[in-house]
């Protein structure tokens, strides 16, 4: 099965399948990113936080960055991974922490879900299982970020904070930013109850009421609806002043697609995560 569409690129090299964004291949002597697929291999490196692995675990993980950068031209050691938390906390990335290996499970990152940099050969990482990844770059700027949006992260508005602070910390113009998304969860599938549909309803209640029907539809009355978190965050970063042609689109469902990708909703609680990397080269 071929993910290819007119914004992704599915690539499979020497037993690896990743996604690229035709998009930023446009930039490809300037930046480098993927986004991991197949379910075969986990990322997850967690020692602190939750979600904590075993040794043996953390050392079967690590050959899965070492085999991916090694395909991709990286080099694993110069990863830096926030401890994500589906908080809205960005932080600025100015060095490396870690001596000869990467930064993971650093003190620094703990709780936090976005990243951004300035800095060259520094490999910015999420993770995901459903939640929405966003790569952005400014090639005006050359400032990269990656930010992990799940659904209480688009409730707080992380993709918008990312742009504001990219703004505010590098005088990037929003018009020049360009933000990708990763493959996530839905609308055909992100079904929620009572509670979190009031929290998304009261959230965006400064949307127009065509806006809201298309973001939240009702399955079942009073008991269900779907939300569109992908939609949401097109509309935020739209208002925050992105281009609507540099939002760009993977239209990839990971519940759709679980045999590719990892998904919460399908693995339950022995789910693995994808990752997505950006650096700048």
């Amino acid at each position: 099965m071929d993910l290819s569409n007119e914004n992704v690129v599915h690539v499979k090299k020497n037993g690896i399948e990743y996604l690229q964004f035709r998009k930023l291949l446009e930039y490809k002597d300037k930046i480098n990113h993927v986004y991991t697929l197949g379910t075969d291999w986990d990322f997850r490196v967690s020692k602190i936080g939750k979600h904590i692995v075993t040794d043996e675990k953390y050392n079967e993980n690590i050959l899965s960055y070492e085999k991916l950068c090694k395909e991709l031209g990286m080099d694993y050691k110069k990863i830096i991974k926030p401890i994500q938390d589906h908080t809205n906390e960005v932080k600025i990335v100015k060095k490396h922490i870690n001596e000869n290996e990467p930064d993971f499970n650093c003190e620094e990152y703990l709780e936090t879900d976005g990243l951004i940099t300035g800095q060259k050969n520094l490999i910015l990482e999420t993770t995901n299982a459903d939640c929405i990844l966003l790569l952005f770059y400014d090639p005006v700027k050359d400032i990269i970020a990656n930010t992990h949006s799940g659904w209480r992260g688009t409730l707080q508005r992380i993709s918008v904070k990312t742009v504001q602070k990219m703004v505010n910390e590098f005088n990037c113009n929003p018009e020049d930013i360009i933000c990708c998304i990763c493959p996530s969860i839905r609308k055909c599938h992100f079904e929620v109850d009572k509670d979190v549909k009031d929290m998304f309803k009261n959230e965006y209640k400064d949307l127009d009421k065509k806006q809201l029907k298309e973001i939240i539809e009702e399955k079942i009355p009073n008991q269900k609806w779907n939300i569109d978190t992908v939609l949401i965050n097109k509309i935020i970063l739209k208002k925050a002043g992105l281009k609507e042609e540099n939002i760009i689109d993977s239209k990839i469902c990971s519940v759709c697609n679980s045999n590719k990708i990892h998904s919460y909703r399908v693995e339950k609680q022995e789910y693995c995560l994808n990752i997505a990397l950006i650096e700048k080269i």
